[in-house]
This record gives C-alpha cells, structure tokens and sequence, in this order.
C-alpha cells in the first residue's frame, strides 16, 4: 500500500490537478479537504477527469471536504476550481492499493 499526502494553494479563479490518475496500483481512498476558510463562504469544485466542469461536487460553507473510498471508487485525475476571490489551500490524501 502507499499514502499520498499533500497540499496544494489554488490560486482566486484557479483550477488545478490535486491528484493524479495511478499508473501501477488502484486508487482505494482519497479526501480533498479545504483547510483555509474553514467558517467563511468560500465556493470550490471538484471535478472527476473533467476539466471543463460540466459535471462536478461542490465545495462551500461548512462542507469544506469530499472524501470516497472502497474498491470501486474513481480511478482518473481529480480537478479542484477555485470559485472563491481569495486563494485557498486544500489537502489531498490518496491510498493505493
């Protein structure tokens, strides 16, 4: 098994790859969590191998977290926009298996 940790500043109207699709082992867990701005109003959204964000989960207010795990969980890249006008950390973790 192997944990990736991390953390990654998404600049105001930002997008950005927070975790990238495994090459080798399949993907068994991951969160992505807003740690900046935790009480206030910030929007963000995540989005599943779609860059262009036509289907997304969105971040905002006191749901500052996504998180999936299990066997049959999304395997490709995870984008995060940054919808808010400040710039926001987020904290990614992700277990191969």
């Amino acid at each position: 098994m192997v944990q990736t940790v991390g953390s990654h500043k998404i600049f105001a109207g930002g997008k950005k790859i927070v975790i990238r699709k495994p090459l080798v082992l399949r993907r068994i867990f991951f969160s992505v969590c807003r740690i900046q701005g935790q009480t206030s109003w910030y929007t963000s959204r995540i989005s599943f191998d779609d860059p262009m964000f036509s289907s997304y989960y969105v971040l905002n207010g006191s749901e500052n977290k996504f998180r999936a795990e299990g066997a049959d969980i999304f395997q490709g890249n995870v984008w995060v926009v940054n919808d808010s006008d400040v710039d926001l950390w987020f904290a990614i973790t992700e277990i191969l298996h």
